[in-house]
């Protein structure tokens, strides 16, 4: 059976198209190796907690950084600060209202190349409900087989409504939250 060139050409680009997307799966997270937490000041002394869950899913290629994509998702319940007591409280829904806002979460809209392993990141971060533009650098090193992504991103917590009623007074939390995120993700 002899092919026409119009229907060899277009089997030939879907073929293709379809070796593109199969080389070009998303990294899959090394959980282990990987951690996000927030720090923030409470009664002017610095805080850092970790939050537990968390899923980042990231599309890069080191050869083509600016096709990247990112998003990550975070179990705002599993945000930890070494005491029960003190994460019950944070769950609730004056801080995270983690009941009816479970999940916190950055959509990557822009990634582009930086200078040597360093990337500039744009996107939405959503937080309790609330959406806003963020930009911030990010460092990325081959190690162990794996891409790590460092970075951090400072942000406004009132602008996300978290602290709210008699929380919304700074000189107990302050308004500004470092959040810091490690990842480690290979195919």
């Amino acid at each position: 059976m002899k092919l026409s060139p119009t229907l060899a050409a277009a089997l030939s680009a879907t073929l293709l198209g379809a070796a593109l997307i199969a080389n070009a799966a998303p990294l899959k997270t090394d959980l282990a190796h990987s951690s996000v937490s927030a720090v923030f000041k409470q009664m002017d002394v610095p805080v850092e907690s970790n939050f537990k869950r968390f899923n980042a899913q990231i599309d890069y290629d080191a050869a083509h950084p600016e096709k990247a994509t990112a998003r990550v998702d975070i179990d705002t319940a599993s945000f930890d600060m070494g005491q029960a007591d003190y994460n019950k409280e944070i769950a609730k829904k004056e801080w995270f209202n983690s009941a009816q806002f479970p999940k916190a979460s950055f959509i990557s809209s822009s990634i582009r190349p930086a200078g040597a392993g360093k990337l500039a990141v744009t996107g939405k971060l959503t937080i309790k409900g609330k959406t806003a533009d963020v930009s911030f650098p990010l460092t990325v090193k081959p190690q162990g087989g794996k891409q790590v992504f460092e970075g951090q991103l400072p942000i406004k917590r009132l602008a996300f409504n978290v602290g709210e009623g008699e929380w919304q007074d700074t000189s107990m939390v302050a308004d500004e939250v470092l959040i810091k995120f490690r990842v480690a993700a290979g195919q």
